[in-house]
């Protein structure tokens, strides 16, 4: 592994910056290790030699995170090579390697644990991604993630989302504008919210509006929203307010939003929005089990 990412990064995700990851990977790396790690380095207080190891699946999924995981052997010693057998976003089955790992053992049992629990986190999430995108793969709709993540890991949560077939809706407040319940109800109506973040807001930005009813809706239409996320309606509901929408303005965006399952995903689907956001792919997914086995020569 180099001093960047693998030379053919996968096509599937877009990786973060490493000015960003290295600073996340150093702070779960001092986390762990703390003043030393006293197993390692009572094993090899002279220094260690070089080893093998391998990454293998405990149970089936989709793989994602295995460049974060050789930035972290990387950090602890540039000598380690992190070999990914499996590209990003690929379902693999029980007891298939995914990875080799050679350099010096050191680096290799230290960096153990936090290279597995973040690829194990990333996998758990990018697999059942892919079950909630196989439910609508015959449809226009797309999946879209929200910003329910893990504080400090949403940079990567999302990323695996896009590896499990998905796509990521805002990675932050500063990405666009979306007038909730809230924010309605703190403005005194979604005219007014309109009105007063299109005086503020820079040009680009995009306005997204929450609503419940039709009434909402109408409301939304007629103060220029550019997207309208339908949240928690009843489908009839939903498939008349999409109707309203399409035949007023066929160009804005509609998200459905509010108990997508894997149950219910595919009859919201079937209504015409655009997209649909749930938190479950992240806030529910288990994680997917990896371990590490150091290999004789």
């Amino acid at each position: 592994m180099s001093s960047q990412y693998p030379a053919n990064p996968p096509a599937i995700a877009l990786l973060p910056p490493l000015l960003l990851l290295d600073r996340l990977l150093q702070d779960w790396l001092l986390e762990d290790i703390g003043r030393g790690d006293r197993t390692t380095q009572s094993l090899f207080p002279a220094g260690a030699p070089a080893g093998r190891a391998q990454w293998v699946m405990k149970e089936a999924g989709v793989i994602a995170g295995l460049p974060m995981a050789a930035r972290v052997f990387y950090l602890l010693n540039p000598a380690v090579r992190f070999e990914a057998l499996v590209q990003e976003g690929e379902r693999g089955d029980r007891g298939q390697a995914i990875a080799q790992i050679a350099g010096p053992l050191d680096a290799l049992l230290t960096g153990e644990r936090v290279a597995l629990n973040l690829a194990m986190r990333l996998s758990g999430i990018a697999t059942l991604t892919s079950k909630y995108v196989a439910q609508i793969a015959d449809l226009p709709a797309q999946l879209v993630d929200t910003r329910k993540t893990t504080p400090g890991l949403r940079v990567l949560e999302k990323y695996a989302v896009q590896a499990g077939g998905a796509v990521n809706h805002r990675l932050g407040l500063d990405d666009s504008v979306m007038i909730k319940d809230n924010h309605i109800a703190a403005a005194g109506s979604i005219a007014k919210a309109i009105a007063q973040v299109r005086a503020r807001i820079p040009y680009p930005l995009t306005v997204e509006v929450e609503t419940e009813t039709l009434a909402q809706v109408a409301e939304a239409l007629d103060h220029g929203a550019d997207i309208i996320m339908l949240d928690n309606m009843p489908l009839e509901r939903m498939q008349e307010a999409v109707r309203m929408i399409r035949d007023r303005n066929s160009r804005i965006k509609i998200e459905a939003s509010g108990n997508i399952t894997l149950e219910t995903i595919r009859a919201i689907a079937t209504t015409g929005v655009d997209y649909l956001s749930s938190s479950a792919p992240i806030t529910r997914a288990p994680w997917l089990d990896l371990s590490m086995r150091i290999q004789d020569d």
